[in-house]
């Protein structure tokens, strides 16, 4: 059972933004029929959240996206780009919790609020799919500077300050 938890380090960034593209794809299509067919297709965050809590605990081994993102897309892609993985398990996380949290809303009969919520992450996977713009990772960072997570989390990026800047 160990060897099934777990995230990858690092992350193949061109499977992680593939994987973003396909959430941004999955809400914002959840968000159109709900909007013009009722809010009934809001369930289809379901499964959206699913992948998520599955990819925070497994990676890409239990998520359908994941494995598509990181076995057909990317190689196509060219080589990888690697990135460390704690900030990627972040921003999945964070996912996590706002696709769980619309989810729950949904079932409390809020269904507005899991509208606000998954435009949200639509926003957020847009920005890393088609910006390589991280915003989990921006948080992740974020709170390693201020102490909340230690720099043994994720020793390379506790480095990235000492790094020469690339452009």
């Amino acid at each position: 059972m160990t060897s099934l938890l777990g995230f990858p380090n690092p992350v193949n960034e061109k499977a992680a933004r593939t994987v973003a593209a396909g959430v941004a794809l999955l809400c914002a299509l959840t968000l159109a029929l709900a909007a013009t067919l009722g809010s009934g297709w809001l369930w289809l965050s379901v499964p959206i959240a699913l992948g998520f809590v599955a990819r925070v605990l497994t990676g890409p081994r239990l998520s359908p996206l994941g494995r598509l993102a990181t076995e057909v897309v990317a190689p196509r892609l060219g080589p990888a780009t690697l990135v460390p993985g704690p900030p990627k398990r972040f921003a999945q996380g964070m996912g996590a919790t706002l696709t769980v949290a619309a989810v729950v809303l949904l079932a409390m009969d809020v269904p507005a609020a899991t509208v606000v919520l998954l435009a949200l992450v639509v926003v957020a996977a847009v920005l890393e799919s088609a910006l390589a713009f991280c915003l989990g990772c921006r948080v992740f960072a974020v709170l390693m500077r201020l102490g909340l997570i230690p720099a043994e989390t994720c020793e390379a990026c506790a480095n990235l300050g000492s790094r020469p800047r690339t452009v």
